[in-house]
């Protein structure tokens, strides 16, 4: 994609500024890529929504069938090389399969777990032996793997896990004791990635376990208030025999393992879930055009064009950042590769590298599609409460995805953490911008009127959000130095600005490069996405930047600072209710999401 694949690295957004060339766009798809997600789309069509209750009630049998099924088309082994039985797909054809299958509930998590967090650290962590005995059949669907990482006592501090693994005294096996909880797959995986400590090791190791070894046991499935068709159980390790060829990677590495394979899970979960969106606001859109009060179908009414309309935008946003970030790692990738790095140590990389991105489409993906779902319900009433739908299926479902693959509080501490330790790190320059907006806010305003081109105006918009951005961490930074980290408040809404400013800059690029290529008629309806969009961020990075400088800024600093803040945040006025409407009348008349 970009001249110079390196010139951008995970978190420098807040100080670049990016042109359109630069980033994907979803309408560049080529006709092999959107074949590949209208087969998982169609999979999950004909063959998951018939048997939804079925799955719901764990019909023996039938989600391992299913994922031997999808194997079979090619979509289980879509990121496997195909040396190893897979599709040897990159990393963003592998997400646009990913998104195909979001709109299968419980499937999707069943699938995602198990091409994802089980799959993938053999392929990029194993080595040779390990790779030919197990990748092919996890490609394939004849193996299943789950990934066992939490434990009662360890969920967000991960590192803090109580198994242990002892080296036996003839020194050919590793002695495993333990527990793990809320393994998704566990009550039927064939193969089991199992994080413990060796003797009194400080971090992790990972094993790779096969369930037929004796010790290994577990409870029954656990009730939970949605994707009850995923399998959720505790998994105990009692003198578990372990091979020494089965320890994975090296030693005390399992920790790093967990890190890395939980990045591609956060970027890949807000893939799933952006099909999962999609679906759920044509499900609605269907309702909605059905469903008659008092002698007209309820989508003519403006409070359910509202909905409609701010949902679409909502998804487009969604989709637009996804992307872009998606986009930003395979050029990573792409060059790694080509300095001679190793297909999968580049992957790993590559994804490292932009990992702040990865926490903040976790966040964005999972807090989208929660909204989403909750309007679905809304839109659909009473119905939309009834187990007779998938609304109030969709709507259980999505609310574990604030949680899973770190929560979302700690995925945004984790972003701000992280760009923080690049910028220590001389990745990124972050303190020469932050002074350069520090001086400005104390110098005289600028008051040149707004640019008559559209692009310009809120790119410039965009421009003025990250300084607010740069304004609010540095600042804090500064006052609060090593205290800072125990801020959790003041660094939530740090990142919030920074995932809105993101999106936002994302949709502009995204739009702007679609005005290019296809003049004004292709981005009619993508403008008042746009413009609405933004409006909308204005308002929230203002909210979310006051909070926090009102957290531990005072007096004189922080009415000046106020004042920045309302300087950056200015935006021109703009009728997002009528935006709102010719959007939701695009989706109205398709009777589908369509953008």
């Amino acid at each position: 994609m970009m001249s110079d694949l390196q010139s951008i690295t995970g978190g420098d957004f807040l100080i670049k500024e990016v042109a359109c060339e630069d980033i994907f766009t979803p309408e560049e798809w080529t006709e092999e890529h959107l074949m590949m997600r209208q087969t998982a789309i169609d999979f999950v069509k004909t063959r998951i929504i018939p048997n939804l209750d079925a799955i719901d009630d764990m019909q023996e049998g039938l989600m391992p069938s299913l994922l031997e099924e999808a194997g079979e088309l090619g979509l289980v082994g879509a990121a496997v090389p195909e040396e190893l039985g897979g599709m040897g797909l990159d990393f963003k054809s592998s997400m646009v399969v990913t998104e195909g299958v979001g709109g299968g509930h419980s499937f999707a998590v069943s699938y995602t777990a198990h091409t994802g967090i089980a799959t993938l650290p053999i392929l990029y962590y194993g080595n040779e032996d390990q790779k030919k005995k197990y990748i092919p059949g996890l490609a394939s669907g004849q193996l299943k793997g789950c990934y066992c990482l939490t434990e009662p006592s360890s969920g967000s501090d991960a590192n803090s896990a109580k198994s242990k693994a002892k080296l036996s005294e003839d020194g050919t096996h590793y002695i495993l004791n333990g527990q793990k909880m809320w393994i998704t797959n566990g009550g039927f995986a064939d193969i089991l990635v199992v994080f413990a400590k060796i003797d009194d090791d400080e971090n992790l190791s990972a094993f790779i376990l096969e369930k037929e070894w004796d010790g290994i046991t577990m409870n029954p499935e656990e009730k939970k208030m949605g994707i009850k068709g995923s399998s959720t159980r505790q998994i105990f390790f009692n003198e578990v025999k372990v091979p020494v060829e089965n320890l994975l990677y090296e030693r005390g590495k399992g920790f790093k393992i967990a890190v890395n394979i939980l990045n591609v899970g956060r970027i890949k979960l807000g893939g799933v879930v952006l099909g999962a969106a999609k679906e759920g606001i044509s499900y609605a859109v269907n309702y909605a055009n059905e469903r008659e009060q008092f002698g007209r179908p309820i989508s003519k009414y403006g409070a359910i064009r509202h909905k409609i309309g701010e949902m679409a935008i909502q998804a487009y946003a969604l989709e637009s950042a996804v992307y872009r970030a998606t986009q930003n790692i395979e050029d990573a990738i792409t060059s790694l590769k080509s300095g001679g790095m190793e297909h999968g140590e580049a992957t790993l990389k590559g994804i490292a590298s932009f990992a702040p991105e990865c926490a903040m489409m976790k966040i964005l993906g999972s807090e989208v599609t929660d909204y989403i779902s909750d309007e679905a319900v809304q839109i659909l009433g009473g119905m939309g409460y009834s187990a007779e739908t998938r609304a109030e299926r969709a709507y259980r479902d999505s609310r574990i995805n604030r949680i899973y693959e770190g929560t979302n509080e700690i995925n945004r501490m984790l972003t701000v953490d992280m760009i923080l330790k690049k910028a220590m790190k001389g990745e990124i320059d972050l303190m020469t911008p932050a002074m350069e907006v520090a001086n400005e806010i104390t110098g005289i305003p600028d008051f040149n009127p707004p640019s008559d081109d559209i692009f310009e105006r809120h790119l410039d918009y965009i421009k003025k959000f990250k300084k607010a951005i740069l304004m609010v961490a540095g600042s804090a930074a500064q006052k609060l130095m090593m205290s800072l980290a125990k801020e959790q408040e003041i660094l939530m809404g740090i990142a919030d600005m920074a995932i809105w400013a993101y999106t936002a800059e994302s949709i502009v690029l995204r739009v702007q490069k679609q005005h290019k290529a296809s003049g004004d008629a292709a981005v009619e309806l993508p403008l008042e996405i746009m413009q609405t969009y933004v409006h909308s961020a204005a308002d929230k990075i203002n909210v979310a930047g006051r909070d926090a400088l009102m957290g531990f800024a005072d007096g004189d600093e922080l009415k000046m600072m106020l004042m920045g803040m309302k300087r950056f945040t200015k935006v021109e006025p703009f009728n997002c209710k009528e935006s709102r409407r010719k959007i939701a009348q695009a989706l109205i008349d398709k009777n589908e999401y369509c953008f």
